[in-house]
């Protein structure tokens, strides 16, 4: 009844089916820690930023690493600008997220002769990339910045490749230990991300708080992965019933349709045995009728 599942479609279907269930279950467990990633990631933000202000260098140090823990905390820095150091990073999005330009990121020189690396903001790019953009001076004199504290930006984390060979003071990366070996000065660990004071303009502009209301759609991919390992041995009963059915009508037809062509057969043969049979006694009753003879 069920010996097509031995044959070499089925056996092949099957094992199919068999390698998509662990597959689409691993999926959605993929797409669910990517949904509990999010969610934790949105909470560090909100508690970063609901924080109260700590001075940088409570959080970062020269060639610390900053913990993931103080991501987007709020910070405090006073000290005066190195305009002569200042670098913008190319391939940066402005708040509309459409505007491609640079962000303006100069070292602050702090009481004590350290730096730490302000992200200043957004700028248009302009017409020609291979020239250093009109950027708004920074503030001379002694100037207090606040601003989110963020760690510094490597190929491995951001997907970002730090493209050599650029024009003059342009990078790829916020990176304190690259900016330290330009300059010569001892980095802090990570940057700042300036929230105030504001530019006169908005320009450069701000970088705007990142997003921490929205999950995102990972959980419901997790939930579709999960619905499609059931319906892969679900729908393989419903093809192996199909199967068989259609199996067992075509095996029915064939049975009627052979039962017919031996009926028409036998009747076929009936016919023809008895013609003969009926011609002879015909003959047989002629004779009898055929008068003797008279005798002369």
């Amino acid at each position: 009844m069920y010996r097509f599942l031995l044959s070499r479609q089925w056996v092949i279907l099957t094992v199919v089916g068999l390698v998509l269930i662990p597959v689409m279950v691993k999926l959605g467990y993929w797409q669910l820690h990517r949904h509990q990633h999010k969610v934790a990631q949105n909470q560090l933000i909100a508690r970063s930023l609901a924080a109260d202000p700590v001075p940088v260098s409570t959080l970062a140090a020269p060639g610390r690493e900053l913990p993931r823990r103080d991501m987007w905390r709020t910070v405090s820095a006073t000290g005066t600008y190195d305009t002569a150091h200042e670098v913008v990073v190319r391939q940066r999005t402005a708040a509309d997220e459409q505007s491609i330009g640079y962000y303006v990121v100069t070292p602050l020189v702090l009481g004590d002769g350290r730096a730490v690396l302000v992200n200043r903001g957004w700028v248009s790019a302009g017409n020609d990339l291979t020239k250093f953009p009109d950027v708004p001076a920074a503030p001379r004199g002694k100037v207090t910045v606040t601003g989110r504290m963020m760690a510094d930006e490597t190929t491995g984390a951001s997907g970002i490749k730090d493209t050599k060979g650029l024009p003059a003071r342009q990078v790829m990366l916020i990176n304190s230990a690259e900016q330290a070996k330009r300059t010569g000065r001892t980095m802090l660990g990570g940057y700042v991300e300036q929230t105030a004071p504001k530019a006169p303009g908005n320009t450069p502009e701000l970088v705007p708080e990142p997003d921490h209301d929205s999950i995102g759609p990972h959980m419901a991919y997790a939930v579709q992965w999960w619905l499609f390992a059931a319906a892969v041995p679900v729908g393989w009963l419903v093809l192996v019933r199909r199967e068989r059915r259609d199996r067992a009508a075509a095996a029915a037809k064939e049975a009627e349709e052979a039962r017919e062509a031996g009926a028409a057969a036998a009747a076929g043969d009936g016919g023809r045995t008895a013609e003969p049979a009926g011609s002879g006694e015909t003959e047989a009753a002629g004779d009898e009728a055929t008068p003797a003879p008279a005798n002369p």
